[in-house]
């Protein structure tokens, strides 16, 4: 009778474990799908250590022999003292922190996991870690009698586990969507705790450690139950802007806090599994255009959100999208302005040119007439100034209108472009040289004009004989338009942009200043480059 009591106990314990390894193995294959690379090696490391945890206590478990029982205890202890390192980097990654990435993180975690590794193998000298003797009850087996330094290193891993419940609540709790289920699975990793005091407190169970049990049942649980639901949670739950997660149907699955303050529908739990459409018809509305920019009216203003996707999916299998809102009212009420601000601009300009250009025509007329009738060095220097008038009057449209956004940009090629705009600058014995071919997105016009300016600078200021060079960056991130002339002083070079800025005595100062409104229509950025001999402009694209 005893020895059937002992045979079907020790049955039970094998199988118990035995079962609980090769859950936890399955589970490390299919959790295989996580698409984020930290977090799935962090989890499949957690799973693979569980579970060779719960097979050496399968070899503890089936032998008598006093020496093998304490080497397989001792290879168990390793084991699972490994656990902790694959949760606390699963936890790390899941949560979004670079906790696991620290490197004095990493190497304080394997000098203390060797120095508690040498302290185990190393017991049959000190005998400070365990006792062991073999016993018949339940079954034959070697029992082991933990000291207190196994009780201490036990106390440590328990707390540090329970980080890793802080970093994963925390992010639950940033989640609108229940998160029990998750919560409930977690929890199965600590509930064997109870079982292993009961283990030293009631007589026929044995004092062993059962957290592998937990663990393959939280492995069990997530990987083939609530799978997608860990997933979405970690997408939602990923950023501190609003996140909303779409199943393939693009029907809501997901959402965190912030996207409840987007879409106030959302603070309605109920709305899991409702199309998106339904439940935000107009910011789905938005979102199916080319420009997925959404107004939101909110606490008196309006607010503006870039809508970005992020696809994500298991083997070739499509399982949804997470559509990411990232806050763009400061940079759209900029746009905004700069749009009112360039439309009265041109208003004034085209005002200014029609008005003043009347009265001008008219007194260019009647000043011929005059100089055809008399010559008088007086009357040539009326015709300069009217002729700088002229002049002025068009640089101010220019500028006016080559500030304007962009509405269709076309592929073109810079040299092709430079030499076009060489042919407009007149100049005898300056020469230009191109060593670039490369191809740019730009308005072909604009992109001319600003060429155009650039060489004029550059003749104005370094000569007729100047050599004017157009070349690519180094980082090939735009390209510069240089020249061998006087260059510009060290102290003149912020404001060489400014309009009515110039340093010719006949300049209008307006040809940087359309310079630099190309560049901001095109998105671009322009610098004034400190060189030692002649002057650098240097255009990122």
């Amino acid at each position: 009778m005893i020895d059937g009591l002992s045979i079907g106990g020790r049955f039970w314990y094998l199988a118990v474990f035995g079962l609980s390894g090769v859950a936890t193995f399955v589970s490390a294959v299919r959790v295989n799908r996580i698409a984020e690379g930290d977090t799935r090696r962090g989890l499949v490391a957690l799973l693979l250590t569980s579970g060779g945890w719960a097979l050496a206590h399968v070899a503890y478990l089936a032998t008598a022999d006093q020496q093998l029982g304490v080497f397989l205890y001792q290879i168990g202890l390793v084991v699972g003292l490994s656990t902790i390192g694959g949760w606390l980097y699963f936890c790390s990654a899941y949560t979004g922190r670079s906790l696991h990435r620290d490197p004095r993180i990493r190497w304080t975690a394997v000098v203390a996991f060797l120095a508690i590794v040498a302290v185990k193998l190393t017991n049959n000298l000190h005998g400070l870690y365990f006792s062991s003797e073999v016993v018949s009850t339940p079954f034959p087996h070697v029992a082991i009698t933990s000291t207190t330094l196994h009780w201490t290193v036990m106390a440590g891993s328990y707390a540090l586990a329970t980080v890793g419940y802080f970093m994963l609540y925390e992010r639950f709790r940033h989640v609108s969507h229940d998160s029990r289920p998750l919560l409930l699975l977690l929890g199965l990793t600590a509930l064997p705790v109870g079982f292993d005091v009961l283990g030293m407190l009631v007589p026929g169970l044995m004092e062993i450690t059962y957290e592998p049990v937990g663990v393959a049942a939280f492995a069990v649980g997530l990987s083939f139950v609530y799978f997608e639901r860990f997933r979405t949670i970690r997408l939602a739950g990923d950023r501190d802007n609003p996140v909303i997660v779409l199943d393939d149907d693009d029907r809501i699955q997901d959402y965190n806090r912030a996207a409840t303050r987007l879409v106030p529908a959302l603070d309605d739990r109920s709305v899991i599994g409702e199309p998106f459409a339904d439940i935000a018809p107009e910011c789905a509305e938005k979102i199916a255009t080319d420009d997925p920019l959404v107004t939101v009216y909110r606490d008196g203003e309006t607010r503006y959100y870039r809508v970005t996707e992020q696809q994500f999916s298991a083997s070739q299998s499509s399982l949804g999208r997470a559509l990411v809102f990232t806050d763009e009212t400061h940079r759209e009420r900029y746009r905004n302005e700069l749009e009112r601000q360039n439309d009265r601009l041109d208003s004034f300009a085209s005002m200014l040119s029609h008005d003043l250009r009347n009265p001008l025509n008219v007194a260019q007329g009647r000043l011929e007439l005059a100089r055809d009738q008399h010559d008088s060095e007086h009357l040539e220097a009326a015709a300069g100034a009217l002729d700088r008038i002229e002049g002025l009057i068009e640089d101010v449209l220019q500028l006016a209108r080559q500030g304007q956004p962009i509405e269709e940009a076309d592929r073109v090629t810079l040299s092709a472009i430079a030499r076009d705009a060489w042919g407009m600058v007149e100049t005898a014995e300056a020469k230009l040289v191109v060593e670039t071919d490369r191809d740019i997105e730009a308005d072909p016009d604009r992109l001319q004009r600003l060429f155009e300016n650039l060489f004029r600078n550059a003749v104005e200021h370094g000569g007729e004989s100047v050599t004017v060079t157009v070349g690519p960056l180094d980082d090939g991130d735009g390209f510069f338009v240089a020249d061998d002339g006087a260059g510009i002083p060290a102290e003149k070079r912020e404001q060489v942009f400014e309009s009515g800025y110039s340093t010719a005595e006949d300049g209008t100062g307006f040809g940087l200043a359309i310079v630099e409104q190309i560049v901001a229509a095109h998105e671009w950025g322009v610098e004034l480059a400190d060189v030692e001999d002649g002057t650098r402009f240097e255009i990122r694209t």
